[in-house]
């Protein structure tokens, strides 16, 4: 519904005569906070999964399909955007979101939502929140979600800085554009893999020390364009493992939410779309440390600051769990 109802009203929006105008702003804003049902709804089916590899699959999909689709979706509008009118066009966007969400339709029979009280439900869902928050548990992983590590910051920034590894402008869009989306995909896709190798390797480790190893690793791309020459070459090496590991990072970040999620219960949906917004914090101040490091250390500046504040976060990080796990 949520998926429906959202493209249905970026279709009216792109009928205004000025996408800026203040209705078609509310329109697209509306449509935004309905996708975030599509969102919250895909973390409650996930959360419903009860094997930790199944679960970790299952993020390493999700956010493959996101990334994945989100890049062609973009990269057809941009296409059309010139040769088919607004109207037309927010018709094609409307579309692609809508028409996908229509395959819920397709889903067997689920167990009704509407079982026992409204009292009941209140009580269920306020012991889940309890049980996930309230308690020592919680604590690392909350802090986790808050770090800078694999906060993927500088996607938004790095085209911006290309011209000073003498980078032109069509490659800045292909690399960043559809290419980067693919790769932030396969990235994603890569994180499936790592459960069934650490398997092989009878090696158990938790997805909140796993991804911050991931993270460790994307700061590792970010040094290449930090100390890197100021080359093309660099800019495709770095870019290429940054996005890469990124989408990494994005799938081992769902697969820490899962984990600190627990069993799904009545409230799986609201406590995934909870602990998932708090990915958005190191986002935002890591975009303004970025931005600061251009601004006094020049285009090695917004690596630089990403790399190392996020490697230093990650290392005291994985030194406190060691400190503070219970010795036999």
């Amino acid at each position: 519904m949520g998926g429906v109802f959202a493209g249905a009203l970026i279709a009216t929006a792109f009928h205004e005569q000025h996408l800026t105008s203040w209705s078609a702003v509310v329109l697209m804003f509306v449509a935004a906070c309905l996708v975030q049902l599509v969102v919250s709804s895909c973390g409650g089916m996930m959360a419903q999964l009860h094997s930790d590899v199944s679960r970790k699959r299952a993020a390493s999909f999700y956010q493959a399909g996101t990334s994945g689709f989100g890049a062609l979706a973009a990269w057809v509008l941009v296409y059309l955007s010139s040769r088919v009118s607004q109207g037309a066009l927010g018709w094609i966007a409307g579309a692609m979101i809508a028409l996908p969400a229509l395959a819920a339709l397709l889903a067997p029979a689920q167990q009704t939502l509407g079982e026992g009280s409204f009292r009941q439900s209140v009580c269920e869902v306020g012991v889940e929140f309890k049980r996930s928050f309230w308690t020592r548990r919680a604590v690392p992983y909350l802090i986790c979600m808050v770090l800078p590590g694999g906060s993927g910051s500088a996607v938004a920034l790095l085209p911006g800085v290309a011209a000073q590894y003498h980078v032109g402008g069509d490659s800045v869009a292909w690399i960043n554009g559809l290419a980067g989306g693919l790769l932030l995909a396969a990235g994603a896709l890569s994180f499936a893999a790592i459960p069934w190798l650490l398997r092989r390797l009878h090696l158990d480790v938790s997805a909140l020390v796993l991804a911050n190893y991931i993270y460790l690793i994307n700061a590792g791309a970010l040094a290449i364009l930090w100390l890197g020459h100021l080359t093309p070459r660099t800019y495709f090496i770095g870019v290429t493992l940054y996005l890469f590991t990124v989408g990494t990072g994005i799938a081992a970040f769902t697969a820490v939410i899962l984990e600190f999620l627990g069993d799904a219960g009545k409230s799986g949906c609201t406590r995934y779309s909870l602990i998932n917004s708090l990915g958005n914090v190191p986002v935002q101040y890591m975009i303004l440390a970025d931005g600061w490091g251009g601004d006094h250390f020049g285009v090695r500046g917004v690596a630089g600051v990403e790399c190392a504040l996020g490697t230093v976060g990650i290392v005291g990080f994985l030194t406190w769990l060691q400190i503070k796990r219970p010795t036999k």
